[in-house]
């Protein structure tokens, strides 16, 4: 590596992002912070707010670093860190940077693949694990419904539930992924939206209403879902991938379907649940060294693919949580 290469905003996204949005610039390694070097990057849809300045963690503006949590190796003992050690922060796509000790986490050297730390060990799984155990709590029998649920947190959120004892519902746009949502994840039913109507769907699924729903995606889903809560039912509405990449927010469901169902509905915010943490890391740890949780990657190589795989992200073509293997 002879660059110290960074991926930087050219232009506002309109619609959805392409590469064209994005370039490679050379940048400067500031004097001050622990020196690292990236290993992983997580694409996440939130990056896509923040793109259009209105995402709760900042802009990015034209010009600027596209930032998000990424893996860095230490490369110089500083500041309590030892050469070699791998840590967990938040920093700008590039391949050399010095971040501040205290947004850095020290992450376990036995962490096989390490980038689980990104993915359901990392913020995709705290939502997921916030979700369920604080928002949702579901009990035996209870029906659960998961819209992206082959995506990272719906697939930790449906099969959360399923260990929990809920009978589990994902909602998913392939028959690939449909197929690993119910043969690997040990989900009860998938419905393919792209194959079939999503209202038939939920019918044939969910006979006797939603007792609990996990909305990544908003629109039109929540709304269809929304019409088939159950008495009592409790919604955590997490993710939004219906308007990211449009400009204007579309209609929201109808609050009468909420006062129907007596129904209790939670925003989630993933910042608010960090006390959960070490619990998340134990007992999905556990879970997946039991067999009885399941993930999947979807990882592009070199920094120079990072705005692509973002693309992609957001076309919704990934299969498991995105990332960007840089070295």
């Amino acid at each position: 590596m002879n660059k110290n290469l960074c991926v930087k905003l050219k232009r506002r996204p309109q619609g959805t992002p392409v590469v064209q949005d994005f370039e490679l610039r050379e940048a400067d390694v500031s004097a001050d912070g622990v020196l690292c070097r990236a290993r992983y990057i997580s694409l996440d849809p939130y990056i896509r707010g923040r793109l259009s300045g209105r995402h709760l963690s900042g802009p990015i503006a034209p010009g600027e670093a596209i930032s998000s949590e990424m893996l860095f190796e230490v490369l110089e003992a500083s500041h309590g860190f030892a050469q070699g050690d791998l840590v967990r922060g938040f920093g700008p796509w590039q391949h050399l940077v010095r971040l501040s000790a205290s947004g850095l986490q020290r992450i376990s050297e036995n962490l096989v693949p390490p980038s689980l730390a990104l993915g359901v060990l990392g913020m995709p799984g705290l939502t997921a694990f916030a979700g369920v155990r604080r928002l949702l709590k579901p009990e035996q029998g209870e029906v659960l419904l998961v819209s992206a649920a082959a995506g990272p947190v719906g697939a930790t959120v449906a099969q959360l539930g399923r260990l929990a004892g809920a009978r589990t519902i994902g909602i998913a746009g392939s028959d690939e992924k449909c197929g690993w949502l119910e043969r690997n994840a040990g989900l009860d039913g998938v419905i393919n939206y792209k194959r079939e109507a999503l209202r038939e769907g939920l019918d044939r699924e969910c006979p006797n209403g939603i007792d609990m729903y996990f909305d990544n995606v908003g629109g039109d889903v929540l709304e269809a879902a929304m019409e088939r809560l159950a008495v009592g039912a409790r919604v955590a509405l997490c993710g939004l991938m219906a308007q990211y990449n449009s400009d204007a927010p579309p209609p929201g469901p109808n609050p009468g379907l909420i006062i129907k169902a007596r129904a209790s509905v939670h925003g989630l915010v993933v910042y608010d649940h960090e006390d959960l943490r070490a619990d998340m890391e134990r007992e999905v740890s556990q879970a997946i060294a039991d067999g009885d949780l399941v993930y999947k990657e979807d990882v592009s190589e070199g920094l120079e693919a990072a705005a692509e795989g973002f693309c992609r992200l957001m076309r919704g073509e990934n299969f498991g949580k995105a990332l960007v293997r840089v070295v």
